[in-house]
């Protein structure tokens, strides 16, 4: 297996491009924005110069990873030669079922299909392709050149041999894949999001301010950054939309989300992204939080 796409050039979509890049896999990178592209090989071009200015890759390393990668804005294109796909897009279902079913028909039959979603099932996904036993989960955690986990969802219908393949591709781009099963949230964000829907709750509560809550979870539980920081980093509005994942899908009132998290996506404030959230983001503090926090 050689030939990746990516569908999607945002955030996670072009950390996954450059990370398959940079361990020789030729990547196409598809979004309809010609500009968010640009942006993509940009950000990569970026991240590439820090790893070279650590030491971490050679000037060479960073050529040979630009050159693995080629863009395309239509998907038809992007997708012709690939053996797996990646699907990077925005977390929204209906956008998800729509990628797969334009991803299902201008590819072969043999080709893995495979989602970056965080919390929506992988089974509903699979559902609307030829082949449901091809498609699986791949999810990456940000920043993803650095974080070594993936986890490996597998749907209802997904094979045996896809997932051994999928474990084995995951750990030639130095990751530690975790195989787990279709529920809502999957591990990562059922445990992770219910927390910092928590400190959301207590924040609305007048319990502690945003710093302190942050520094007890920081100082007291050695996190790397705290929940209300993690949340703005992650995006207030990709964390409202998995707890209504998790809400919908488990059934339990523990899971829906405070209404200080819907009231701040409803004005705007999604955190780094959109220069407010629970804190006050300048340009280009993105990238400093993935310098201090993820070194």
């Amino acid at each position: 297996m050689k030939n990746i796409s990516v569908i999607g050039a945002g955030t996670m979509g072009n950390g996954i491009a450059h990370t398959f890049a940079q361990f020789g896999y030729s990547v196409s990178l598809v979004d309809i924005s010609q500009e968010a592209l640009n942006k993509a090989i940009a950000k990569i071009g970026k991240n590439l110069d820090r790893m070279v200015a650590k030491e971490k890759i050679t000037e060479a390393d960073k050529a040979s990873t630009l050159a693995n990668i080629k863009t395309f804005t239509q998907l038809s294109e992007g997708v012709a030669n690939a053996e797996l796909v990646v699907e990077a897009a925005t977390e929204n279902v209906d956008l998800k079922l729509k990628i797969f079913k334009d991803i299902d028909t201008n590819t072969s039959d043999d080709c893995i299909l495979s989602t970056n979603t965080s919390s929506i099932s992988i089974t509903k996904i699979a559902a609307v392709t030829a082949h449901p036993e091809n498609v699986i989960g791949m999810h990456f955690m940000n920043p993803v050149p650095v974080m070594k986990l993936v986890e490996i969802i597998r749907g209802y219908s997904t094979s045996d041999a896809v997932t051994e393949k999928i474990m084995a591709v995951s750990k030639t781009l130095n990751k530690v894949p975790v195989e787990v099963n279709d529920y809502p949230g999957f591990v990562a964000n059922r445990i992770l999001m219910p927390m910092i829907n928590e400190a959301i709750i207590t924040l609305n509560e007048g319990v502690a301010g945003v710093e302190e809550i942050d520094t007890v979870m920081k100082l007291g539980m050695a996190h790397p950054m705290g929940p209300l920081q993690l949340a703005d980093f992650i995006g207030l509005d990709v964390c409202l939309a998995i707890m209504n994942v998790l809400h919908e899908g488990l059934g339990n009132d523990k899971y829906a989300p405070c209404p200080l998290l819907v009231n701040m996506v409803t004005a705007g404030k999604m955190g780094v992204k959109s220069g407010e959230g629970f804190y006050s983001w300048g340009h280009g503090t993105k990238d400093l939080i993935v310098a201090d926090n993820f070194k």
